[in-house]
């Protein structure tokens, strides 16, 4: 699938929040209530804006999907299982809208996310998935995402991958 990837403006705040909390909604009604359930507001779409960058994915015009990258390192991250690197770049939040998934755009987007790390000054993407039924570490494996760990954060079970470019 051909995606364009673009930085999210402000005025595209709504949209990421709502493809963020529709697939939050699909998650929960399918393996209820956990960490996957909390939803996005505006207001923490513009703060990641500030402190990174929120991609949308487009076919077209119509936004499918939003992964957001940034310099600063998650509160979850225990910097020492991941492959030491000077300019790692880390994934926050992905979303894929329910009405797309399964139809190849989680792994576009990922794909045009590492062609763009390949242009920055990035020497790796890190990222942590829930260790459940509901996380995303095996789509990450299979986007060539590596395991490198198993953590607890907080009491929520947590898988960190990385890609290395």
């Amino acid at each position: 699938m051909r995606l364009t990837l673009r930085p999210a403006t402000p005025a595209d705040a709504p949209i990421v929040a709502a493809l963020r909390n529709a697939a939050a909604e699909t998650l929960t009604k399918q393996f209820g209530h956990g960490p996957w359930s909390s939803l996005a507001t505006e207001k923490t779409v513009l703060f990641q804006m500030k402190y990174g960058t929120v991609y949308l994915a487009l076919k077209g015009k119509s936004p499918l999907a939003t992964v957001t990258l940034t310099k600063k390192k998650p509160w979850a991250h225990d910097r020492s299982y991941f492959t030491p690197c000077e300019n790692p770049r880390y994934l926050i939040a992905m979303a894929v809208s329910p009405a797309h998934q399964r139809q190849g755009v989680g792994r576009a987007s990922l794909e045009a996310i590492k062609k763009l790390a390949a242009k920055l000054p990035c020497d790796a993407i890190c990222l942590d998935a829930y260790d459940h039924a509901a996380g995303a570490a095996p789509f990450y494996a299979k986007c060539g995402f590596k395991e490198v760990g198993r953590v607890s954060y907080r009491g929520t079970p947590l898988i960190y991958l990385e890609w290395l470019a």
